[in-house]
């Protein structure tokens, strides 16, 4: 009697063993595939970040480029891109880090920079004038760096590098944020906003 039960246990315990291989071997990817509904509340599980022309929240990054306004001061004044280091080189005071700050945390660190020992009373007012752009790889016809402009969808991304090659799977793509290692899926059923930044994937259907 035994035996019988424990031929009956073993394709159980097997199973239970292969669905805990395969839990757990989904955890070492670079891939999340579980946010594809398009009714999640982080916009297909992307997190919603401020987007470029919404300057009060929006983070500044490689590649931005900015303008200063150096109030009395016009060789203080000028127009500059955020290095690779994240940083700005400004007259007079050298580098000021730029990369992750909004416009206005950026232009406090000016103005503090210009205190300390160069202007008494500086006023400073920045803007950003270009976006860092966004990237675009995968089964499209011209993938490549674009320039970002507000209020830019993946499916607006899409149709500025061509459209789809015939191999390309339409109902999702994958996006990796600028500063984050793994790539979301993201449905395509309502329209996804990128930041600048982005890193879009369209991928190869599987017939």
């Amino acid at each position: 009697m035994l035996s019988k039960r424990n031929g009956r246990l073993r394709p159980l315990l097997k199973a239970m063993c292969l669905g805990a291989a395969i839990v757990i071997g989904g955890c070492n990817g670079q891939i999340d595939n579980s946010l594809l509904s398009s009714s999640n509340s982080q916009q297909n599980g992307l997190i919603i970040e401020p987007t470029a022309g919404s300057d009060t929240q929006y983070r500044l990054g490689t590649g931005d480029k900015v303008r200063l306004i150096v109030y009395g001061e016009p060789e203080l004044s000028g127009e500059f891109v955020i290095d690779g280091a994240g940083v700005v080189n400004l007259p007079l005071i050298g580098s000021v880090r730029a990369k992750g700050t909004t416009v206005q945390q950026f232009q406090q660190r000016v103005v503090d920079a210009f205190k300390n020992g160069y202007l008494n009373d500086p006023k400073v007012a920045a803007e950003v004038l270009n976006y860092r752009p966004f990237f675009i790889t995968g089964e499209i016809k011209q993938g490549g760096q674009y320039p970002f402009r507000s209020g830019l969808t993946v499916q607006d991304s899409i149709a500025i590098a061509g459209g789809y090659t015939y191999r390309a799977d339409i109902d999702k793509v994958y996006i990796r944020r600028e500063g984050r290692d793994k790539e979301i899926a993201v449905s395509l059923k309502s329209r996804v906003p990128i930041v600048p930044g982005d890193n879009i994937r369209i991928p190869e259907r599987y017939f």
